[in-house]
């Protein structure tokens, strides 16, 4: 499996049926860039259930969003590694030693022959706004926040972060044209936003600059999850 794909979105695989995400994994086929798997699908089926969509051979962003002390990331994420995700990614807010935990475990797959996966920071959810940021104590706005946690992220060894679109613009212009932003709360014009606060179209967060677009629902949810992702892909590369 390959990092990087001409296609830049990703499909949230969020059910915990393994016959629905087999088959979502099939027809999406050559129509997505890679797909990603979160706690829903992997809390209810584990390695084996990761296995069976990963013989789709498509690149995987394994989302996991690791938090806990730095000893216990890094063993979660050696304990990973023989999966080959081409992406993986912690809790940015889990601070400095953790992340550096993270990304040195990462990277001892490569002495055991297996690929290293690309290491993410999460920053601030996209179901977040300012107001809700605030009830946590979090000073400032929300882009404030994934500034500081990006740049955080950046000096102890991860490779991108997962932000919302609204910050991509100020995290490319801090943070260099090769840090990775992966990028969900992507929703297709006309698209309801449900959960999430922080949304924009795949167009504008391609325009941005973002490297990964995650979007679930607006291609699951169709009634032709193939067909509702090669539009997508057109309206991309129109």
């Amino acid at each position: 499996m390959q990092t990087k794909s001409t296609n830049p979105v990703f499909c949230a695989i969020d059910t915990p049926d393994t016959k629905r995400a087999c088959a979502l994994a099939e027809s999406l086929s050559g129509a997505v860039g890679g797909l990603k798997i979160g706690l829903e699908y992997f809390n209810a089926h584990g390695q084996d259930g990761y296995q069976k969509l990963a013989a789709f051979d498509q690149p995987i962003f394994l989302d996991l969003k690791l938090h806990d002390i730095p000893n216990t990331v890094a063993s979660a994420v050696r304990a990973l590694a023989p999966l080959q995700p081409a992406w993986l990614n912690v809790h940015a807010g889990g601070g400095a030693a953790m992340m550096q935990a993270a990304a040195e475990a990462a990277h001892e797959a490569h002495d055991k022959g297996l690929r290293v996966p690309k290491m993410l920071g999460v920053t601030i959810m996209t179901s977040l706004a300012d107001t809700d940021l605030h009830q946590m104590g979090i000073s400032g706005t929300a882009q404030d926040q994934v500034l500081r946690l990006a740049n955080l992220a950046q000096k102890n060894g991860m490779d991108g972060v997962v932000c919302s679109a609204h910050e991509i613009q100020v995290l490319r212009a801090e943070l260099g044209p090769d840090f990775k932003l992966i990028v969900p709360g992507i929703r297709p014009q006309g698209s309801a936003a449900q959960d999430q606060k922080r949304v924009m179209t795949p167009e504008d967060a391609q325009k941005a600059g973002a490297d990964i677009l995650v979007i679930g629902r607006p291609i699951t949810g169709a009634e032709d999850p193939r067909q509702a992702a090669l539009d997508i892909a057109a309206q991309l590369t129109a």
